[in-house]
């Protein structure tokens, strides 16, 4: 009896996007399968068992073997041993630089070492995500990490050079990064309702005004009607509190349980809407341009405008 078999060779590295997603995610090989027979592509191919199993097997080979050259993605651009179109080098750098929110969640502001690699087991626990998954996530961030830190320049501009990454997930990286470098605090009660998208977007504020070598111009303040404000020197005193704690490296790390405490607080508990709090940050901010003896409005305006920002985002309903 024979049989017939068709045989097809080339030189470019095919892609499997789906099973590539599931490498990433940390499934084993048996478990993908399993996987990929419930996704019904058995019936939508006409593939037997055996052969997924061997396509799937061999796909991971091929991401273990391009794993070492993701590490440092622009050796992946210049190597000649695999045949991969660049719109597909660039599927493959972004999506294993990808990470799941509910992780970093876990991990922001956290130091990036030993110590803290040793909670992912009970961090892939509280998050369903894989053990695998949640190691290749932790590695990436100590490696740009490592990367970048003592680097001049631009954070974003750095991470995005070293490891080409879109412009959208390499401003994601700068704020980890500088989350990890200052330590703020992001696990305590209180902090939960916030997401990575709020301190992210913080952190860009901070990375723009207040890091070495941030300039610009005074932000534009408008005007707008003075809300009803029923202890104004309570939320002053808390402001310049703030400023305060920032020249100590040791009370930087609270600065958003301050901001919480000290601020979104004290006016949720005066029922205070959003459009409240956006006049007063306004009409504070704003204020020392009237005082003739103040010399240092261009600071004012760089931790105001910052603080401002911040605190809205915070700020939720």
């Amino acid at each position: 009896m024979t049989s017939e078999l068709d045989i097809f060779v080339g030189n470019t590295t095919l892609i499997d996007e789906d099973v590539y997603r599931l490498w990433l995610d940390g499934y084993s090989v048996t478990d993908a399968v399993a996987l990929r027979v419930r996704s019904g592509i058995l019936e939508q191919t006409g593939a037997t068992a055996a052969v997924l199993q061997s396509d799937t097997m061999d796909h991971y080979r091929t991401f273990h073997m391009l794993e070492r050259l993701l590490h440092a993605p622009p050796k992946l651009l210049h190597q000649l041993i695999f045949q991969i179109p660049p719109s597909r080098q660039a599927l493959l750098i972004e999506r294993y630089y990808a990470f799941d929110e509910a992780f970093v969640r876990e991990v922001l502001g956290k130091k990036l070492s030993k110590g803290t690699k040793k909670d992912l087991d009970d961090i892939s626990t509280k998050t369903g995500i894989t053990l695998k998954s949640c190691r290749r996530q932790f590695d990436n961030f100590k490696r740009v990490f490592k990367v970048v830190e003592e680097m001049r320049g631009s954070l974003v501009d750095n991470i995005q050079q070293h490891f080409l990454l879109s412009d959208r997930l390499a401003r994601d990286y700068a704020a980890i990064v500088f989350f990890a470098n200052n330590r703020f605090e992001t696990g305590k009660k209180k902090l939960q309702y916030l997401s990575f998208g709020d301190f992210a977007f913080c952190a860009e504020l901070m990375i723009q005004n207040w890091t070495l070598g941030a300039v610009g111009e005074a932000p534009t303040v408008p005007e707008g009607r003075t809300p009803r404000i029923p202890a104004p020197q309570n939320l002053s005193r808390g402001l310049v509190n703030v400023a305060a704690k920032l020249t100590h490296n040791k009370d930087v790390r609270d600065l958003f349980v301050d901001l919480v405490e000290k601020f979104v607080e004290p006016c949720r508990s005066d029922h205070w809407p959003l459009s409240d709090v956006r006049f007063f940050l306004n009409q504070y901010s704003a204020s020392v341009h009237s005082l003739d003896g103040f010399r240092h409005q261009t600071l004012w305006d760089r931790y105001m405008g910052t603080l401002r920002g911040c605190l809205l985002r915070l700020y939720h309903d």
